[in-house]
């Protein structure tokens, strides 16, 4: 199947062809669906935080974090082409009567990029005032314009701010020096990129950062990495063979968000804050983010160091019970009824082996109609429940009892994570032995015109993350901002 350079194209991205073999039975198999026994709800899966609860929590963690290593992890890698998906349309055929372009238009001195977007037309001789919709809109988008189409999300102009307007990367520096400094108020932020944003990226940085520093009194360490070409997958036709290029060379295509796991697991920090690069907000609205932030880190601290004192305990057979107890109550895990008929040694040595592992703690906002992975409880092979994080391609929805436990979900995944990744002797764990590598999926896309299949790796927060201690908490749907249109920016939530 495979030639002499189908193997160097092989060898060359840093994959095995027994690697290769796994992905094209994958493709012939397809993927497990899970058994999903019931959504996450509110006291069920779902912890409601009181307001002194937040509060106290709060306080917890900004007593103990100077004594941690932490860091934020900022997944930043995807160009910023959808988020001006119906602009591209209408430039492409600007006779279609298009919506969200004239909504774009009507309120071009509303985004925080319009000051720049006038400049570029004086200096081609141009006038905003004088130019039509498609004319403005390539302005914005193209090469020799803003060129917006083909940067990152994270370098375009979100919020107006009384000392300048601000990219959504300056945000999230912004956010790390409020909750993220530590004992030499320091503040560490890892961006995943494409290598072709590394120059406009590094170029921000070196123009911004000695501004914030001043501003916070803070040092940041900024550093970033990309995708790991090892992590690509290999993509087919409709007959699971190889999809080729015309020269005949293999297609291969990133394996999704879950292939940042191995960036993620390079980062050696005690506690990392995990946010999308397009959930942020003006400072007027940040305290509450911020409030929140502090809290489930403060929550998650408070869980390791019971974990870690268990862990360092020579556990007796009559504290099993309260240990168990524990571990169903907070760390999302219930155990199979086969636990009770287990010896000591064997209960002790499950118990060892379920409280050992990364812990995480999730937001959780209420359903608004926004995309994004739904928590729920699932069975596992050897009948114990765990907390997950879904998305849709999880189910079967063709099977009536799984597609109305899909539809009772009350809330969602804003991508709102803080992790532990050290074990109870300080020892980084490696995340990648905590997967259920039967969690991917298969996608249908389009190259050159003709169909082709996709795998999608286990999902960062999803199956990437599945054999975690996990604890959902609900957020408010404040603290959930996202720009995944560029009228997003048009909310309020997004105005000075």
């Amino acid at each position: 199947m495979f030639s002499q350079n189908d193997l160097f194209q092989i060898q060359n991205k840093g994959i095995t062809i027994d690697q290769i073999k796994v992905q094209l039975n994958t493709f012939q198999k397809g993927f497990p669906f899970l058994d999903v026994i019931k959504p996450a709800f509110c006291n069920d899966g779902i912890l409601s935080l009181t307001p002194s609860q937040v509060k106290d929590l709060g306080v917890f963690y900004n007593s103990r974090k100077k004594k941690h290593s932490i860091s934020k992890f900022i997944p930043a890698s995807g160009a910023a082409t959808r988020m001006f998906k119906s602009l591209y349309e209408y430039s492409d055929n600007p006779e279609i009567t298009c919506n969200e372009a004239d909504k774009f238009i009507s309120n071009i001195k509303s985004f925080a990029f319009y000051s720049d977007l006038q400049a570029k037309a004086v200096e081609r001789g141009l006038s905003l005032e004088l130019m039509n919709t498609k004319q403005i809109i390539d302005l914005l988008l193209a090469s020799d314009g803003l060129n917006y189409g083909n940067l990152p999300k994270g370098l375009i102009k979100f919020h107006s701010n009384k000392n300048g307007n601000r990219v959504a990367i300056e945000e999230h520096l912004v956010e790390g020096a409020m909750y993220a400094v530590t004992a030499n108020n320091e503040v560490f932020c890892h961006f995943t990129l494409s290598p072709e944003h590394i120059l406009p990226f590094n170029n921000l940085i070196k123009n911004t950062i000695y501004n914030y520093e001043n501003q916070f009194s803070v040092k940041f360490h900024i550093s970033y990495s990309i995708q790991k070409p090892a992590t690509d997958t290999l993509a087919v036709n409709h007959h699971n063979h190889p999809f080729r290029e015309k020269d005949g060379s293999l297609v291969f295509r990133p394996g999704g968000h879950g292939a940042l796991l191995e960036n993620l697991n390079e980062i050696n920090a005690d506690i990392i804050f995990i946010k999308n690069i397009d959930n942020v907000v003006p400072d007027r609205l940040k305290p509450e983010t911020v409030d929140y932030k502090n809290a489930l880190a403060g929550l998650l601290l408070q869980l390791q160091q019971q974990v870690n004192q268990y862990l360092n305990t020579n556990i007796q057979e009559n504290e099993i019970e309260e240990i168990k107890a524990f571990i169903e109550a907070n760390l999302g895990y219930k155990f199979p009824d086969t636990f009770n008929n287990l010896s000591f040694e064997n209960k002790k040595n499950q118990i060892f082996k379920i409280l050992n592992r990364p812990l995480r703690v999730c937001g959780m906002v209420k359903n608004s109609g926004e995309p994004g992975g739904g928590p729920y409880w699932v069975k596992g092979k050897d009948s114990s429940l765990s907390l997950q994080i879904l998305e849709t391609s999880q189910f079967n929805l063709d099977d009536e009892t799984q597609r109305n436990i899909f539809k009772k979900a009350t809330h969602f995944n804003p991508v709102d994570l803080i992790i532990y990744t050290k074990d109870y002797k300080g020892n980084k764990f490696n995340l990648t032995q905590f997967t259920d590598p039967e969690t991917g999926f298969i996608s249908i896309k389009s190259k050159d015109g003709k169909e082709l299949k996709a795998l999608e790796l286990p999902g960062l927060w999803n199956g990437s993350m599945a054999n975690w201690n996990t604890i959902f908490v609900e957020v408010p749907l404040i603290t959930f901002n996202p720009v995944k249109t560029v009228n997003d920016l048009l909310r309020e939530e997004h105005q000075a």
